[in-house]
């Protein structure tokens, strides 16, 4: 059974929110209302596929910005739930065509279930924090959520912190292992160069996730830790900006592209250090290439 609805509303059951994220489980109940409630599209080997422009998706999704609205497509494109393809043989025609893969495991109800119910519960308590109140809360309910439109582009940290000592859990709970791959990469190198603890404290996801927003963008880890070498060059010993180096900053949609392109110029530039307000011009280049030359004597030709 599928967890998808083919209802006009937007719509969507929690338990697909949890399986594949709030904003993916939004776009991913509208492309299944244009496959199952409309005839719009077409069928190519018998699977339909449906087009629309990125203008008409946000028209459908007025609450997100383009760059959220690209991003959540490349995550459920990743994620295996969505296939994008130009069906198109012209070249010139580059429409992008998106169908539902209803095979996957993500959207078995079943199987998202059993994963739900494997995980051991703790009791809930002034010790969670926002984001794991709300998510207890939303896996307890039997309703559906209503989307409205106030949802926000881009997440936000989570701040709330523990005040209690902490409750024995109801059972134990598994050592976790240590997370590996690019973003943890990059989040590794942020906290080495500008001497952080960034991730932890329960904060990890919310973090992480700016850093693979970029990542889905495109970016290289080595882009991104160019950025972080960039700014900590520039901010580390500025009173005023020194607050804002972290990845909610150097990684957010609106900042990055600008921030990198700077790094690059600064990287190509040879790296200078940041000294009272402005780049350094270091001599040294020209010191090593004379450093053997007399300056001592008088030029031939020329008098004393």
């Amino acid at each position: 059974m599928s967890l998808l609805m083919p209802s006009r509303p937007i719509v969507i059951n929690p338990d697909l929110a949890y399986s594949i994220g709030l904003n993916e489980a939004i776009a991913l109940q509208q492309v299944n209302y244009w496959l199952k409630e409309t005839t719009s599209g077409l069928e190519r080997d018998g699977v339909r596929w449906i087009y629309n422009t990125t203008e008409q998706w946000l028209e459908q999704f007025p609450f997100w910005s383009e760059s959220t609205l690209k991003r959540t497509f490349t995550r459920l494109k990743s994620l295996g739930v969505l296939k994008i393809e130009q069906l198109n043989k012209s070249q010139r025609d580059m429409t992008n065509y998106y169908t539902i893969n209803y095979e996957s495991e993500l959207l078995d109800e079943v199987k998202v279930t059993k994963s739900k119910v494997s995980k051991c519960a703790v009791p809930s308590g002034q010790n969670d924090t926002m984001e794991e109140v709300n998510m207890k809360r939303s896996t307890r309910s039997k309703r559906t959520a209503v989307i409205r439109s106030n949802w926000h582009d881009d997440p936000t940290e989570n701040t709330t912190e523990s005040t209690t000592d902490n409750k024995t859990p109801s059972c134990p709970v598994a050592e976790q292992p240590d997370e590996t791959g690019p973003a943890i990469t990059v989040l590794e190198h942020f906290n080495k160069v500008t001497n952080s603890s960034y991730g932890r404290g329960g904060r990890g996801k919310t973090t992480l996730g700016y850093i693979r927003g970029r990542l889905a963008e495109n970016y290289s880890p080595e882009d991104l830790m160019l950025v972080v070498d960039y700014l900590n060059e520039k901010w580390a010993n500025d009173s005023k900006m020194c607050d804002y180096l972290r990845p909610k900053t150097l990684f957010a949609p609106e900042n990055c592209a600008e921030y990198f392109d700077k790094a690059r110029k600064w990287s190509s530039a040879g790296r200078p250090s940041w000294v009272n307000g402005r780049w350094s011009k270091d001599a040294a280049a020209f010191k090593s290439t004379h450093a053997n030359v007399d300056y001592s004597g008088i030029p031939a030709g020329f008098r004393g």
